[in-house]
């Protein structure tokens, strides 16, 4: 048996839809389909200011940009994330201070986020680990109380929820990705929240490569001219309708991942009461969307081992992020910095697949075979 670690999941209408975009010869943005996906993520989000971009890369370099960042600018960003969560900002010259983990889960601790702020940090950037939510109810308090800019990176949080609300809700602005690892795809693509709308004139410039195209196109202005500095972040009509292709079966990919999530969590707890590792940690107020489905092992040599046996029995699993504070990159250019909990997990956490076409008899068989390197 061979089980991949990942599998895209189609739902039959990404062929008929970009058939309908070629036929109609708007290839290039808001033709078609973009409409419709910024639509439907203002009628089951409430996100009512939004951005189809080429990536959530693309999303965090438009949220870089309007913040406006001036040299000495700190950024508060989670050390166990991908590094697009922070090239955006020290692309812009900020100074990035990276805060811990916390022990129960790898989303960044609020204690470790408190004691990083001072008068130069500009805003707190937070990751909803495998669609798990952040302590947004401290984060935001902090936000508030030294009147910082909050953002999220919430790549993998699609359909994610926290206290009955949407996760990328929270923030002044938010990036989500739909890169062909996460819930639903578009091969590539990304989108951009702004939920304060002081940032929403200056975004419609940004995105328009520093123009004022679209007020033209509305006939709010007299003249196209260029008004600022932008890019080209704009999503092609192509992956707007593989994208709400996606969106059309939310509810079925969603239902599939979840319960697929739940199975591996039963099945697989009484091995983590017996401590042979950990498992996710769930907060009370939180709805998670199943992104991911991982365990902590106790030691690098443990998870590397447990790997190496399950691709011996044609499973597929994957580490993910290094510790940004132990990179390279980092070392060349900051002080040495030690965070445990975010280099326990990058050492520790291994992924096991999850996709909707995942069978019940798979994930089965995976579990038996975890069970038997820790029981044997």
């Amino acid at each position: 048996m061979h089980i991949p670690f990942n599998k895209i999941y189609l739902s039959g209408q990404e062929a008929p839809f970009l058939q309908e975009v070629l036929l109609s010869g708007k290839l290039n943005a808001d033709g078609l389909f973009s409409p419709r996906c910024r639509d439907y993520f203002k009628e089951h989000y409430h996100f009512e200011n939004t951005f189809l971009t080429t990536s959530c890369t693309a999303a965090l370099e438009m949220m870089a940009l309007l913040l406006d960042l001036q040299p000495g600018d700190e950024i508060i960003a989670p050390a166990y994330t991908f590094v697009s969560t922070v090239n955006p900002f020290i692309l812009r010259g900020a100074t990035i201070r990276f805060a811990d983990s916390q022990p129960h889960s790898p989303n960044i601790d609020p204690d470790s986020v408190a004691a990083l702020i001072n008068t130069k940090t500009k805003a707190i950037i937070v990751m909803h680990y495998a669609g798990q939510a952040c302590d947004m109810h401290a984060l935001e308090a902090l936000s508030k109380e030294f009147q910082i800019t909050l953002l999220e990176d919430a790549a993998h949080a699609i359909d994610a929820y926290y206290d009955n609300r949407p996760l990328g809700s929270f923030a002044a602005m938010s990036a989500f990705s739909f890169h062909a690892s996460k819930n639903i795809v578009a091969g590539e693509g990304g989108l951009l929240v702004i939920n304060d709308t002081q940032y929403l004139k200056r975004a419609q410039l940004i995105f328009e490569k520093g123009t004022n195209r679209t007020a033209f196109s509305k006939g709010e202005v007299p003249a196209y001219e260029w008004m600022d500095i932008g890019s080209s972040f704009a999503a092609s009509e192509l992956s707007a309708a593989c994208l709400y292709a996606q969106l059309s079966s939310l509810s079925v990919i969603q239902s599939k991942r979840k319960a697929l999530w739940q199975a591996y969590y039963n099945a697989l707890s009484s091995l983590a009461e017996q401590q042979y590792f950990e498992l996710p940690t769930l907060l009370n107020a939180e709805e998670h969307n199943a992104h991911l489905f991982f365990i902590v092992c106790k030691s690098k040599e443990e998870r590397v081992k447990l790997s190496a046996y399950l691709k011996e029995k044609g499973i597929e699993t994957a580490f993910h992020y290094q510790a940004l504070n132990q990179s390279p990159f980092y070392k060349n250019h900051y002080p040495a910095l030690h965070l445990p909990q975010a280099e326990r997990y990058a050492d520790c956490l291994l992924r096991l697949p999850l996709y909707p076409d995942l069978t019940m008899e798979e994930l089965q068989y995976i579990v038996h075979e975890i069970q038997a390197f820790f029981k044997n």
